[in-house]
């Protein structure tokens, strides 16, 4: 009566770790723990059956290296004859058969000559899930009714086994659920912004794009801030293979550096503080489809390291998480710096830089792009005319020379910016008095003067017609200092508000103002 009651006071516990949300690990730790207290065995083990390999997923008694270690049945014949035993089988102290963990028990002498060893086939449904086996040191240390007591302990670990893979099931299920409610998140969005142009340049990026989309050849784009890198990305995806599956974007500079990793990789509950549960990291989101890394250059080295091998290898781990995952994603990646320039300065890794251009795919600036600065003007002045309600919005002849004659520092996206506002101040000035629903832009509304005649250039001239006064990098950074500090000025210092004035992510307004020496007003006073 008293070992019935030792029997059920060792399952009760277990029994109720059934309606428990446990990781696999832990549960199956508490199986075996149980299973000792049960029967006087000095090693105890749980493997999964995987084929024609037994797999170990838990031990009890012995060496670390065991959970490393793969079985093959046809190779040990006492694990074979656990598997077609119908029940618990003990295997006498003379059978002949070697034991699988000779010399894996940890203890004085290297070999188990003599031992007693008992095991019994966990089974779920119709067949094998894999096998529990006990051995002791000692021979006649198991009775009969020990293997009752497995016999029966039998179908309890069955169904813990069940458990855990019903609630491995429901974990995976729950995962494509949320990368399926990504896709669609994805697919809702608003449609991207067709390419439009006729320029030699332009047609020359086209006829790489469809040379390259085809292929699953990782992409890096480069060019300039405001180009439009991320719409060429999506061209990418677009006419590639993958185009039904998700593209999902990651803007590296505006991830803080402490969840870089968390974001690309994911993470598992309990990995640091505030992982409140399992997150997928963009690579799986992106599984079957295509990954889009923007501002790639901001990635700390660190993170570059794990990129590579991630890259290499096809197979990632979530922070926290011992097991490894196969994200099958197409990369294209984008940045304005120069990478070679960065690997040069020890500021990026020459071997992922290697690793991503493998397609190099220059977007060039709009200054590059001749009178595709007027198509993409009519594309952006329609998109306006509908958020205005007006009939009709077209350009004066004044404006388009205005905007053939802009070196474009900012590209297309200034161009945009530029056109947005020019629509208000058009429709406001057609609210006031023009019935007939056509609103015209001048070059006024646009902010820039006509362009002044050409002068003949003195004989003496050293410079050709037309030079830039200065390099192209002075004056975009020119430009762009001019901009943001009248943003801070507008928004009183406020560097938040003004990063959404310029359409910007904050960290990066941060560091642009940093670069270029701008301090906001607040920061001046406390200095």
């Amino acid at each position: 009566m008293t070992r019935t009651t030792d029997v059920l006071n060792a399952l009760v516990p277990l029994i109720s770790d059934l309606a428990q949300e446990l990781p696999a690990e832990l549960r199956y730790r508490r199986l075996l723990d149980t299973l000792r207290r049960l029967l006087p065995c000095d090693a105890v083990a749980l493997l999964r059956l995987e084929g024609d390999t037994l797999v170990p997923l838990a031990t009890r008694g012995l060496s670390d290296d065991t959970l490393g270690r793969r079985f093959m049945v046809a190779a040990h014949p006492r694990l074979h004859a656990i598997l077609q035993a119908p029940g618990a089988v003990r295997f006498a102290a003379d059978c002949g058969l070697p034991d699988p963990y000779d010399g894996l028990i940890p203890g004085e002498g290297s070999q188990l000559d003599v031992h007693d060893c008992m095991g019994c086939t966990l089974r779920v449904g119709a067949g094998a899930w894999g096998v529990l086996t006990l051995d002791a040191l000692e021979t006649g240390r198991f009775s009969p009714a020990d293997l009752k007591i497995l016999d029966t302990f039998a179908s309890l670990a069955a169904a813990t086994v069940a458990a855990t893979a019903r609630l491995d099931a429901l974990a995976r299920s729950i995962e494509d659920e949320r990368r399926r409610a990504e896709s669609y998140r994805l697919a809702a969005s608003p449609a991207p912004q067709a390419m439009v142009g006729h320029s030699p340049a332009y047609r020359q990026l086209v006829s790489e794009i469809e040379l390259v989309a085809p292929s699953d050849l990782t992409v890096l784009v480069t060019g300039e801030t405001g180009v439009g890198k991320e719409l060429v990305a999506r061209q990418l995806h677009a006419r590639s293979p993958r185009a039904d599956k998700a593209m999902v974007s990651v803007n590296c500079a505006a991830l803080p550096e402490h969840l870089v990793e968390s974001e690309l990789f994911g993470h598992v509950r309990g990995a640091f503080s505030g992982a409140v549960g399992d997150r997928l990291g963009k690579f799986e989101m992106a599984h079957g489809g295509t990954l889009f890394l923007d501002e790639i250059g901001e990635l700390p080295l660190a993170v570059q390291a794990k990129l590579l091998r991630v890259l290499q290898d096809g197979q990632l781990q979530r922070i926290g998480s011992d097991r490894e995952h196969r994200a099958d994603i197409r990369l294209v990646a984008a940045t304005n710096r120069d990478l070679a320039a960065e690997v040069r300065a020890g500021r990026f890794r020459a071997d992922l830089y290697h690793r991503l251009s493998v397609f190099p795919l220059r977007v060039p600036p709009l200054r590059e792009r001749g009178r595709d600065v007027l198509l993409l003007a009519g594309a952006f002045i329609e998109e306006n005319r509908r958020r205005t309600g007006l009939r009709g919005l077209r350009l004066s002849q004044e404006a388009q020379r205005a905007l053939l004659a802009h070196a474009w520092p900012g590209n297309v996206r200034e161009l945009e910016y530029l056109l947005a506002r020019a629509a208000l101040k058009a429709g406001a000035r057609h609210a006031k008095g023009d019935a007939s629903g056509i609103a015209t832009l001048t070059a006024e509304d646009l902010d820039m003067a006509p362009p002044a005649p050409a002068a003949a250039p003195p004989a003496d001239a050293a410079a050709p017609p037309g030079a830039p006064r200065a390099d192209l990098r002075s004056e975009v950074d020119a430009f762009q200092r001019r901009m943001i500090e009248a943003a801070l000025e507008a928004n009183r210092g406020n560097m938040a508000a003004s990063a959404r004035a310029l359409g910007l992510d904050r960290a990066n307004l941060a560091r642009l103002a940093a670069r270029l020496g701008i301090v906001p007003a607040g920061r001046r006073q406390r200095a």
